[in-house]
């Protein structure tokens, strides 16, 4: 394996070839684990990698690697031809990634991508999102130079998973409202009985009062470049609102921010076409978790974090996050750190910092 390097942000060196190494290791396990939950560790390294960790990379891996299981077992080929109705189907895991895996191989990997984005789109509460997210890391690895095989198999392994995951949003309307994305968020109404894992929480949002009007009530602008402009600011806003609502459920509220973030930086990657109809996904995955997982009430002000104190804020926030370890947080760190990296503003490093206390306390 080469030892080449991408240069980073800031002038820091991330190696391909430890990231590569890591995925060849990754892609001999399955996308899940005790029957649903997520294998977080593709997006987790790739986190690490990109900011300047690769030499932590094999031994976060062998940290995690009792949550890892092996590949379910092939079901019965997909058909390129007749996919539908294998979407949705967890039994076919394994087709699913046979099938794209072929695919990246024989085609440029935008081609696959363009082809397979709005057929996976509709069904991005996929994996608790985290189909979405990890084709979101995948597709920054390849968009910074690295199209290396075990870089093109990470993409299809991506793609696979959020197929046979492939979940809607209910009772979800276009947003035509007009509302900022802060505005937007802090209208979404909470769920009353927040109970269960995720999918039986997003199973009650057809019945929940307001729901299909605040989705809605969002304003995503009808040119692609305002869209993708707000969906900006739907990523700022959610990483900003983690420090006020985090509280409430410090894992599974990353993903509020984290979602969006993950089609932000895949629609370089797409024709300008699916922009518009990838912010309204992003906006209602965001607007989803928010009902489903935040409280009613914001933490108390005087019990707000105060974020990193250091003279390299950035550094110091990331290497707590490294050395902490847990994939949420270094997933959530680092959509903070392009939050603050695009705004500057200290809130952002606030919620970096609020996210490493919070899941250390859960």
């Amino acid at each position: 394996m080469s030892g080449q390097a991408t240069m980073l942000d800031g002038g820091k060196m991330m190696a391909d070839g430890v990231l590569d190494e890591a995925y060849e290791r990754l892609h001999r396990t399955g996308p899940e684990r005790q029957g649903w939950l997520s294998n977080h560790a593709p997006m987790a390294v790739e986190v690490l990698a990109r900011h300047g960790h690769g030499g932590d990379v094999h031994g976060w891996l062998d940290w995690y690697r009792p949550k890892l299981e092996d590949m379910p077992a092939r079901y019965e080929p997909i058909d390129a031809a007749r996919w539908r109705p294998a979407l949705g189907d967890p039994r076919r895991i394994a087709d699913w990634v046979d099938l794209l895996v072929g695919q990246v191989s024989e085609h440029p990997w935008p081609d696959v991508l363009a082809e397979w984005w709005p057929r996976l789109l509709p069904g991005i509460a996929a994996g608790a999102t985290h189909g979405v997210i990890r084709v979101g890391h995948a597709v920054r690895t390849l968009r910074h130079g690295d199209e290396s095989p075990a870089a093109l198999a990470e993409l299809a392994h991506a793609l696979g998973y959020w197929a046979a995951r492939w979940q809607t949003v209910g009772g979800v309307r276009a947003p035509r409202g007009g509302l900022t994305p802060a505005a937007a968020l802090d209208q979404v109404p909470t769920l009353p009985e927040q109970t269960g894992g995720i999918r039986d929480r997003l199973a009650r949002l057809d019945a929940l009062a307001g729901w299909p009007e605040s989705v809605a009530a969002a304003g995503p602008p009808d040119d692609p470049d305002g869209a993708r402009d707000w969906l900006t600011g739907l990523v700022d806003a959610a990483v900003r609102r983690y420090g006020r609502y985090g509280y409430g459920s410090p894992v599974m509220l990353v993903h509020s921010a984290t979602a969006p973030n993950a089609v932000l930086r895949t629609l370089p990657a797409l024709p300008r076409a699916m922009w518009l109809p990838s912010v309204a996904a992003a906006w209602a995955a965001s607007a989803a978790v928010t009902s489903v997982y935040a409280p009613a009430e914001p933490m108390p002000a005087d019990q707000l974090g105060t974020g990193p104190s250091g003279t390299d804020p950035r550094t110091e926030v990331l290497d707590r996050a490294a050395a902490h370890r847990d994939e949420h947080v270094l997933k959530f760190v680092d959509t903070a750190l392009d939050t603050h990296a695009r705004t500057g503003d200290p809130a952002a490093l606030v919620a970096a910092s609020d996210v490493i206390t919070l899941i250390d306390r859960e």
